[in-house]
């Protein structure tokens, strides 16, 4: 974060402008801009949300739902010609997994496909809010509908947003919020222990969806260490313990890291190490089979 950015941010009052706001979410801004002291705008469509940010400059622009993501994403394209760094969260009644990448590609801070989860997007407008040097953090190497390759930055906030992402898979609710949940734990892992959350460094996050399971693999710029201990305690000490008597954990020595892996290794099927331990492999089976692909599933330039 620069120092002077931070000092101009709490001097200047932020502003969300949100387009085409449905009735819960017009509420929820508006409990979050009283709370912290922002602004809020509204435009009842993309182009009246142009026209908006040609005259003054907004902090984050949430798109309306009943727009396609391509629509958002052409907006941002144009708002990017004028603010170069405008941070979108993308809303939409209907997404594909083309949308996904499409938005990632973008560098768009986050996106949501209905239904979602209110405090999840409370906590991803507040993110946004939040950074005055912000940049984005997660990069695509390679993507298909069935394969991504992704380059996260080691913050937390990064981690964050990576798991927003995820969570709009294509897989039912529990499996989803599973695959979301343990990926998150493996990655703040890696980032912390792999590269001691030092915003210069990188993990390099994979997410793969065969017919009957999901792969995500993560692998960090550390030394690693050995999953040894990890596996002995998950034998030892029931796993339930860990989650339904709450402090447990701590009174029993396991230590934030221990316990995230703990948990990756209750919520997926497998997870599988490196000998060094710094490249890891989740592995979940799901009882619905994958959409059939073709050919147009995949970009030229994936």
């Amino acid at each position: 974060m620069c120092a002077s950015a931070a000092k101009a941010a709490l001097s200047v009052r932020k502003t969300v402008l949100v387009v085409d706001p449905q009735r819960r979410i017009h509420q929820l801004l508006n409990r979050m801009v009283s709370g912290e002291g922002w602004n809020l705008a509204e435009a009842p469509d993309n182009e009246a949300a142009l026209s908006l940010m040609k005259e003054s400059s907004y902090d984050l622009v949430i798109t309306g739902q009943r727009t396609s993501t391509r629509q958002d994403l052409d907006l941002l394209q144009k708002i990017r010609g004028i603010r170069p760094h405008v941070r979108m969260i993308v809303l939409t009644d209907r997404k594909t997994p083309q949308d996904v990448i499409a938005a990632l590609r973008e560098q768009v801070f986050s996106f949501f496909s209905t239904p979602f989860n209110a405090e999840y997007f409370a906590h991803m407008v507040r993110l946004a809010m939040m950074e005055p040097c912000w940049d984005d953090g997660i990069e695509v190497i390679a993507a298909t509908p069935k394969w991504i390759r992704l380059s996260v930055r080691c913050t937390r906030d990064a981690a964050s947003r990576l798991v927003q992402f995820l969570r709009q898979a294509d897989l039912p609710e529990v499996e989803r919020e599973e695959v979301a949940c343990a990926s998150h734990e493996v990655v703040l892992n890696a980032m912390e222990h792999g590269a001691n959350f030092d915003p210069d460094q990188y993990v390099e996050v994979s997410y793969l969806r065969t017919k009957r399971a999901i792969a995500c693999r993560v692998k960090d710029p550390g030394k690693g260490f050995t999953l040894e201990e990890l596996r002995e305690a998950a034998l030892s000490d029931p796993l339930d313990e860990f989650f339904l008597h709450p402090g447990v954990h701590e009174e029993q020595g396991v230590q934030g890291e221990r316990f995230g892996m703990l948990l990756a290794m209750k919520l997926v099927d497998e997870i599988i190490h490196s000998e060094h331990g710094n490249d890891v492999v989740l592995i979940k089976h799901v009882d619905s089979p994958a959409p059939k692909s073709n050919l147009a599933d995949y970009p030229s330039d994936a």
